[in-house]
């Protein structure tokens, strides 16, 4: 199939693009060619970012942010509402070209562009609350308050995965905190970024707006290790694996820069003997193909309690038997393609790894081969019983693999093995007893970022601060307060006297 129409609705007809707003006299590199794993066809080529291209496009947002940062930020947040309005008109194309580029489902990527316009929705309100506090002052006829600034430029190094999501949710913020934006997409999915850029770009530019506000550079990790090492970006927000965002984090910090980092995850649901066996099934399939296991939030582990063990992996078995895997624009399937081959070595060496380490794999796994299946990236989505100490089970594995790992012992012990991974993002616990869903939510409970009760790990609402601790690296993202990553904080002191006390009572006369 080819996306020719939805293409030219994104202002992309011409699919041989360059950098910044998708001028080719920006980008002077290598074109990256753009496959998708749905079929293995090319859809198009982006003409990568060569370091004297970088250098005019930060030299472009350093300008774009001197003006931009005196707009009021309720001005601000209005070009943030047009760009949610926007998203709205281009939900259906944008959507078919997430799932097309990435090859998730076209019902989530619907849902990554509803994720766009809910975070516009949300930053707009923000425009007009960036509250700061006021301080009562030990000086007599002193006011105190902090308020918060825009840093700059901040730096986005995105993943495949959420090819427009995560791009959205740190922009949008930056943009009514006054910051501007030079992102960094996957190399794999380069079109999605460039329709990103295209359509903000063309809002800017009907408001008069400077293009530097909001900017792409394509390119490998060398684009990545740029902006981490450049002084003029003082913030980086990274996501992807937990090596690379070691790489960011020395990088960002040995010049004292700011870092939000968003990494790996090993999340895991456990089932106490209190669980509704139907709502854990629900959410463990979805959590563990949903994206065919490609989210930082899938589900990786399903620890289960010995009394019903054998009850909820035979529903597990059943429902995997009823997955349709296939192409993803095809709403009877549930599970698309891995992203690449890289993807799929990937997943037969985990394969290999849960035999070699003594695992029992209850539904096999294989690349599944023949009429449809012509891209070489579809898999079988796998169960495994395994030991939560397997050096595999330890690790992320980015593919439809979920093991099931039993415990005899109370709740605790359960929330023990769910917190032995160096992972901390998602985790979710089924269970009617509020005693159970209380200490999961307690300081001897989840030690990761995101903890549910009866839901799933997978998916969160914008609305919550989105991010994780330990190797996931403690960044946050969206809702909540997470725009204060965005700004930097400046207390205030105004003196109204025409004395000038000291604090802490010091005396300094001077005759």
């Amino acid at each position: 199939m080819t996306l020719q129409n939805e293409l030219k609705q994104l202002g992309l007809a011409e699919t041989n693009l360059g950098g910044s707003t998708g001028l080719d006299w920006f980008a002077n590199g290598e074109f990256i060619t753009s496959y998708s794993p749905v079929d293995g066809k090319e859809i198009g080529k982006v003409k990568s970012n060569t370091k004297e291209d970088y250098e005019k496009i930060i030299q472009k947002a350093q300008e774009a942010f001197k003006s931009w940062r005196l707009v009021p930020a309720p001005k601000r947040g209005e070009i943030v509402r047009q760009l949610g309005e926007k998203l709205r008109e281009m939900k259906p194309v944008l959507g078919k070209l997430v799932s097309y580029e990435m090859g998730k489902s076209y019902q989530e990527g619907l849902g990554e562009v509803q994720e766009m316009i809910d975070i516009c929705d949300f930053a707009v309100g923000l425009s007009r609350q960036l509250y700061g506090s006021t301080i009562h002052s030990e000086r007599p006829g002193h006011r105190m308050y902090d308020q918060y600034h825009p840093y700059g430029i901040l730096g986005v190094i995105t993943a495949f995965n959420f090819p427009v999501a995560v791009w959205s949710w740190n922009t949008c913020l930056a943009l009514v905190c006054g910051d501007v934006v030079v992102w960094k997409p996957s190399e794999k999915t380069p079109l999605c970024a460039v329709a990103c850029q295209k359509i903000l770009a063309d809002i800017l530019q009907e408001n008069n707006l400077p293009e530097g506000i909001s900017s792409i550079v394509t390119g490998d990790k060398a684009v990545g290790e740029w902006l981490s090492k450049d002084e003029r970006v003082p913030l980086i927000s990274a996501t992807g694996s937990t090596r690379m965002g070691k790489e960011v984090a020395v990088t960002v910090a040995q010049r004292l820069g700011k870092s939000l980092l968003e990494l790996g995850g090993n999340n895991a649901i456990i089932v106490t003997p209190n669980a509704d066996i139907k709502m854990t099934v629900i959410g463990a399939v979805f959590g563990a193909v949903g994206t065919a296991g490609q989210r930082c939030t899938s589900t990786r582990r399903l620890i289960i309690h010995e009394s019903l063990y054998e009850q909820v992996k035979n529903a597990l078995v059943d429902a995997y038997k009823q997955l349709k895997i296939g192409d993803p624009l095809d709403t009877s399937n549930h599970v698309g393609p891995l992203i690449d081959k890289d993807a799929v070595k990937m997943y037969l060496n985990a394969l290999d790894q849960i035999k070699k380490e003594g695992g029992n794999i209850i539904i096999e796994g294989k690349v599944l081969e023949g009429e449809g299946y012509d891209s070489g990236c579809y898999v079988q989505p796998v169960i495994a019983e395994v030991e939560n100490h397997f050096e595999i089970v330890q690790h992320e594995t980015f593919a439809p693999i979920l093991y099931l790992i039993k415990y005899s012992g109370d709740v605790q012990q359960a929330i023990d093995i769910q917190n032995d991974v160096k992972q901390g993002l998602s985790s979710a616990i089924m269970t009617a007893n509020l005693r159970e869903a209380e200490l999961f939510l307690s300081a001897s409970g989840s030690d990761c970022g995101i903890a549910n009760v009866n839901i799933g790990t997978s998916g969160a609402e914008i609305g919550g601060a989105f991010g994780g601790e330990k190797d996931t690296g403690g960044g946050r993202e969206s809702g909540s307060d997470a725009w204060k990553f965005y700004m930097r904080r400046q207390t205030n002191t105004i003196n109204y006297t025409t004395d000038l006390p000291l604090a802490q009572g010091i005396k300094f006369d001077l005759g």
